[in-house]
C-alpha cells in the first residue's frame, strides 16, 4: 500500500485499514484482514524467504525466477530451485489469497513473463510507514514541532529491531537492514533535539536508545551531555563524557570532536 501522504494521522490510520499487512521490524509477522498468520500456515521456511525477498525488493522492477533464485537459494541446481519456487510461490498464494478462485489472477504476486513482483501497493509494510513518518518528520521540523514529534515517534513505534532479523546472514537482506538502522539513529536523535529544551529527561531517554543500536553514535552523548546539564546534573554529565571518550578510543581510536569537549571544559 502506498503510503504517500502529508498528513501524520492519515499514516497511522493506514496500518489498521490495510487488507494486508507485513511487519519485518525485530521479526516477521503477516496479517491478512485483521488475521494473524501463523509461522506454522506457511508450511515450508523456503516460502517465508520466498515472502521475505518479494518484499525486500518490492520498489524494484520485476526480478526474473531465476534471478530470484540464484539470490536466495544460491546452493540448489536449476531443477530443484524450481519446483521450490513454484511450491513456494503456491504456498504464499495460499495464505494470502485462500479465498482465490482455481486459475484466476493473483491479487498480491503479479507476474510478467517470467518476471514476478510483489504489488506494492496493494500492502502495507512496516518498513515504508516507518521511512515515510521520517519523511513528514522532516519536513515539519522546524515548521511544527508537534507534528513532527508525533511522525517521529509514531515512527519509532514501528522500528522494534533490525530488518528481518532471522535472515542476518542473508546478503538480500544486508542493505535494507543497515539503511533502516541508519535512518533509526538519525530519528531517535532528531527527536532528542526536538525535547531537549523541554524534555530534559526524554532527551536523555532518546539518545540511550540510539546507543542501543550504534554505542558509538558522538552526537547521541553530545545531547545526552546537553540534557544532563540544563537539569543541572553536572557529575552525569562528565561521566557521560568518559564514557564517549572510552568508546571512540576503544572502537576507532579517535577522541571527541572539540564541540563535545568544549560543552565539559565549560563547566
Amino acid at each position: 500500500m502506498a503510503t504517500t501522504t502529508s498528513n501524520i494521522d492519515d499514516l497511522i490510520a493506514l496500518e489498521s485499514s490495510a487488507q494486508l499487512r507485513f511487519y519485518t521490524l525485530g521479526g516477521f509477522d503477516t496479517y491478512v484482514v485483521e488475521k494473524a498468520i501463523d509461522n506454522k500456515e506457511w508450511g515450508r521456511d523456503k516460502t517465508i524467504q520466498l515472502l521475505q525477498f518479494m518484499i525486500t525488493s518490492r520498489h524494484r522492477h520485476g526480478l526474473h525466477k531465476e534471478q530470484i533464485i540464484d539470490r536466495i537459494w544460491e546452493d540448489v541446481d536449476q531443477k530443484s530451485g524450481d519446483r521450490d519456487f513454484k511450491v513456494a510461490l503456491h504456498g504464499i498464494n495460499k495464505v494470502l489469497e485462500p479465498n482465490r478462485a482455481s486459475r484466476t489472477d493473483t491479487k498480491y504476486i503479479v507476474r510478467s513473463g517470467l518476471s514476478y513482483q510483489l504489488q506494492s501497493d496493494k500492502v502495507w509494510v512496516d518498513s515504508s510507514a516507518f521511512e515515510e513518518a521520517i519523511i513528514l518528520g522532516n519536513d515539519n521540523l522546524h515548521k511544527s514541532d508537534d507534528i513532527a514529534r508525533k511522525a517521529y515517534n509514531y515512527a519509532i513505534q514501528l522500528y522494534k529491531g533490525i530488518y528481518l532479523p532471522s535472515r542476518v546472514y542473508m546478503d538480500w537482506t544486508s542493505a535494507e537492514r543497515e539503511r533502516l538502522q541508519v535512518l533509526a539513529l538519525g530519528t531517535y536523535i532528531e527527536l532528542a533535539k526536538v525535547e531537549l529544551e523541554t524534555n530534559a529527561f526524554e532527551c536523555i531517554r532518546l539518545c540511550q536508545a540510539a546507543l542501543q543500536i550504534d554505542h558509538a553514535w558522538e552526537e547521541a552523548y553530545t545531547l545526552q551531555i546537553k540534557a544532563y546539564l540544563s537539569s543541572g546534573n553536572r557529575p552525569q554529565a562528565i561521566k557521560t563524557y568518559k564514557t564517549c571518550k572510552e568508546i571512540l578510543s576503544d572502537e576507532y581510536g579517535l577522541d571527541p570532536l572539540p564541540t563535545t569537549k568544549a560543552l565539559i571544559n565549560n563547566i
